[in-house]
């Protein structure tokens, strides 16, 4: 049930992909929003409190109508479970950026390049040339396949997987809302949110890097992230990009204070001095390096897919 459950709700989301906008993620972070505007009083521990407060009250709900489902039956199950990949998956969700910015770095227009790269990061792209456009754009596919696809795929394999999908990308949310905003910056509500997600983060993101290596170049992948991972401030990151760079022979994360991250600081690792004497494996990024990581993407997400075909067939068997 698993495997079909993931297979339908890809397909239902390439037919019709849920919009970053769409009602529910818009309900989810306006309840995100009240809880924090009535727990936070400048502590850490409230932050932790209201954490919890939003987790359960997301995932408890989500757990019982599963159950309520097997119950009903397997069909039941099934369309549950299909309902809460396809909203909680987003494998869509910014693609339509990254093509954008693909096909404008193709045509030569590096302007509109810099504006879509400007609205889907956030960052000031006033001065940057094609291949910090290019290497910007790559490190944030990565990671936001990453959190999007590969880590709810993870958690939605556990058990009572509905829920525990849901948890995945409400702590995703969790640890970028309550930190990366200006008025949140540096508070001591946000840490707790930081710090969970890095923690339940922590095996989906090395499964997400091992998946690059064995669907890339295996041996660079491999060099990479051991050796360079720490050119980023934030660990999880650091995996991810090192291993995706070393896989499609891109040379990702320079300099290393411009990568992406949601942690802060004061939970993150730097030591990018330690670097200064060799360079990871792989060229300085081009607009080819935008086709080469939709190839290394689709590749891994039919890795995942193909290990979970011979698992759920296992089971069945068995």
């Amino acid at each position: 049930m698993t495997f079909l459950s993931i297979l339908f709700a890809l397909l239902i989301e390439q037919l019709k992909p849920l919009r970053a906008d769409n009602p529910v993620y818009a309900w989810v972070k306006h309840f995100a929003s009240k809880i924090e505007a009535s727990f936070n009083a400048g502590q850490a521990r409230q932050g932790r409190l209201g954490w919890f407060c939003v987790i359960l009250a997301l995932t408890v709900p989500t757990a019982l109508i599963y159950w309520l489902c097997v119950h009903i039956g397997a069909w039941a199950a099934l369309l549950w479970n299909v309902l809460i990949v396809y909203l909680t998956l987003g494998f869509r969700h910014y693609s339509h950026y990254f093509t954008s910015i693909q096909l404008a770095l193709n045509t030569g227009d590096d302007a509109t390049a810099r504006t879509l790269l400007a609205e889907w990061t956030k960052l000031d792209t006033t001065d940057m040339d094609v291949s910090e456009i290019s290497r910007i754009a790559v490190e944030k596919a990565l990671i936001t396949t990453h959190r999007h696809v590969f880590g709810v795929f993870f958690w939605f394999l556990m058990p009572v997987g509905p829920a525990c999908a849901v948890m995945y990308r409400i702590a995703e949310y969790l640890a970028r809302g309550w930190n990366e905003p200006d008025h949140m910056h540096n508070e001591a509500f946000g840490r707790f949110a930081a710090k969970a997600f890095y923690w339940i983060d922590w095996i989906p993101a090395r499964m997400t890097a091992a998946a690059f290596a064995v669907v890339g170049n295996f041996e660079d992948a491999i060099y990479a992230w051991r050796n360079f991972a720490d050119r980023w401030k934030n660990e999880t990151d650091g995996i991810i990009l090192s291993t995706g760079g070393g896989a499609m022979g891109v040379l990702l994360g320079a300099p290393p204070e411009t990568a992406i991250s949601i942690l802060p600081a004061d939970a993150s690792t730097v030591d990018s001095t330690a670097m200064e004497s060799e360079s990871p494996p792989g060229d300085v990024p081009t607009p080819r390096a935008l086709q080469s990581t939709v190839g290394l993407v689709w590749r891994a997400l039919l890795l995942w897919m193909f290990l979970l075909l011979l698992l759920s067939a296992a089971v069945w068997l068995g």
